[in-house]
């Protein structure tokens, strides 16, 4: 095993293993039972084990040997200063659809690096096109037992997967999944629909010899692809309107009727948008089964809606308590919103809030989601209006660990260009009940 490259332990859990072991933050974490250590995986494989030898170097050269005894699993204790140990593999396709290719110059650095790593899509969820992992890799995904992974697969036809993602290695993906899946392998996979590429008999398809390897198959997303204004000299890409919506949802729904008939689970999930453009009543909660893909905004109105109502009927508080309350919100989740607020007003009449549809004018009109507004469209759109005693906007708009969006522009710039106190909502529904009544006031701005 490769290590060209310092282990650097950033923190040490308080009354953890590692600590109790003497183990401090600036450490170097040099072997695991003889074994050198090259990324997050062989780091969670080795220390997995009953009986550890850790050697350790401190901050002032001294080479420690440290052996630990433990449960088998049972975590050390201990984060590093890159938390994969090494750097990210970035993409290598130039896919039609890429959002990362629609945005403007002049934003920061790190939005326009595209990652494709699956050491990332078993840490953090992201999602992989598989292109990039070579035999090694899928030896060590499967020897490792590092599941689920979650795979960008958009088509299983293997000429078109090439012309979509611009990549001659791109069409064996369905051959890398099903080693997977045949191993044992969780995989949930996405589907970015592009209108007159991978819809209509090409999704037929995909669906078709995707579910085919369910349960390793485990959920399979489908999300309308996004266009932003600034798609210059890239792929001619139509966005979905109501009726081309409508047809995808109903050709789904006959996957999802007969998945759910064959076995217990639907399989196939819509994402929010598409019930959205084509004007159709969102599922309700227990459509979603296990919620396998919220992270691609599957099911986060509904969980939303259903966190909120049971939350609220809970709820004691004094009703003559007055107060009033703005919020900012998407296009997309708009309606969704000003429900759920008209709800909690009928349940506390002295309880005022105002919810405010926030147009994507940096990035377009057809960018809907809230996750994608900037604040400067926010500050714009508000200069003026009635805002209440306290702003609430959704944590999705902001970089995470960051009070900051997606233009640089700060939660305290807009507090202060707008005079008005700002808070942060997690995405819950109870969070959301608790700021608009003031009762949780963690984070503000």
């Amino acid at each position: 095993m490769k290590q060209d490259h310092e282990i650097v332990i950033k923190t040490v859990q308080p009354g953890s293993i590692a600590e109790e072991a003497g183990i401090e933050p600036g450490d170097i974490l040099r072997l695991i039972n003889g074994e050198k250590i090259g990324d997050i995986f062989d780091f969670r494989f080795f220390a997995a084990s009953e009986e550890l030898l850790l050697e350790v170097q401190k901050n002032d050269g001294e080479i420690w040997e440290v052996e630990i005894e433990k449960e088998e699993y049972e975590d050390l204790g201990i984060e590093f200063e890159n938390p994969m140990l090494d750097e990210a593999k970035s993409c290598t396709n130039q896919c039609i659809f890429c959002f990362i290719d629609q945005l403007p110059g002049g934003m920061r650095e790190t939005l326009y690096f595209k990652d494709d790593d699956s050491r990332l899509s078993f840490l953090t969820g992201n999602y992989v096109t598989l292109t990039n992992i070579k035999e090694d890799d899928l030896d060590r995904i499967i020897r490792y037992r590092m599941s689920p992974i979650n795979v960008s697969v958009h088509t299983t036809n293997p000429e078109l997967r090439v012309r979509m993602l611009h990549n001659r290695f791109a069409g064996d993906v369905l051959d890398k999944i099903k080693r997977l899946t045949d191993a044992g392998i969780t995989v949930n996979c996405q589907i970015v629909l592009c209108r007159g590429f991978n819809d209509g008999a090409e999704l037929e398809r995909s669906l078709k010899e995707l579910s085919a390897l369910y349960p390793g198959m485990n959920s399979i997303s489908i999300v309308p692809v996004g266009i932003t204004r600034y798609r210059d000299k890239l792929t001619p890409m139509l966005p979905f309107d109501k009726e081309s919506a409508q047809q995808v949802i109903e050709q789904v729904s006959r996957w999802q009727s007969k998945l759910l008939k064959e076995h217990g689970s639907r399989v196939v999930y819509l994402a929010d948008e598409f019930y959205i453009l084509a004007g159709l009543k969102l599922p309700e909660f227990e459509h979603y089964e296990d919620f396998p893909q919220l992270e691609n905004g599957v099911g986060l109105i509904a969980l939303l809606r259903n966190e909120f109502e049971e939350y609220m009927e809970t709820l004691q508080i004094d009703k003559t308590a007055k107060r009033t309350v703005s919020i900012a919100t998407g296009v997309s989740a708009f309606e969704y919103i000003r429900e759920l607020a008209d709800r909690l007003e009928a349940r506390f009449p002295s309880i005022k809030v105002k919810v405010y549809e926030i147009k994507n004018f940096f990035f377009g009109e057809n960018v809907t989601v809230t996750g994608l507004l900037t604040g400067k469209d926010v500050l714009s759109q508000l200069v003026g209006k009635e805002l209440g005693e306290e702003l609430l906007i959704c944590k999705c708009m902001l970089k995470a660990g960051e009070k900051i969006f997606l233009d640089d522009f700060s939660v305290d710039m807009l507090a202060e260009n707008l005079g008005i106190k700002v808070s942060i909502v997690e995405n819950s529904g109870k969070d959301l009940i608790d700021k608009i009544l003031g009762l949780e006031k963690d984070t503000e701005a």
